[in-house]
């Protein structure tokens, strides 16, 4: 289930109670990058082999508003798999769902000043 399904699911049953949204979350994303782990190491000045596994696995790191950043990854067992846009949207939403419950201590925070 998506975070927009359930988001529509919580609307309409009526909860109304504050809560973190799927609108608060890409709200909290100043910026997002992409690599892959062959990018990583030939940026570490290192080589990297054709065929390395290094160049399946995909990272997404998302600098919140406030600076403070986190990743997610997506790694594909088959070379024959391996698609950089579907890497991409996976190693986000990866990274989306650490964005969540930083928001909900936030939130919880406010909640109980």
């Amino acid at each position: 289930m998506t975070d927009s399904a359930i988001e529509n699911e919580i609307q309409a049953k009526g909860l109304t109670a504050p809560r973190v949204t799927p609108t608060d979350v890409e709200a909290a994303i100043a910026s997002e990058h992409y690599f892959t782990a062959s990018q990583g190491v030939i940026g570490a000045r290192e080589e990297v082999q054709l065929g390395s596994p290094l160049l399946l696995l995909t990272f997404c790191v998302l600098v919140l508003k406030n600076g403070f950043t986190v990743t997610g990854e997506s790694a594909c067992a088959s070379p024959e798999n391996f698609d950089a846009e579907l890497g991409r949207k996976i190693a986000r939403q990866n990274a989306v769902n650490k964005v969540w419950p930083l928001l909900g201590y936030v939130l919880k925070e406010r909640l109980a000043a």
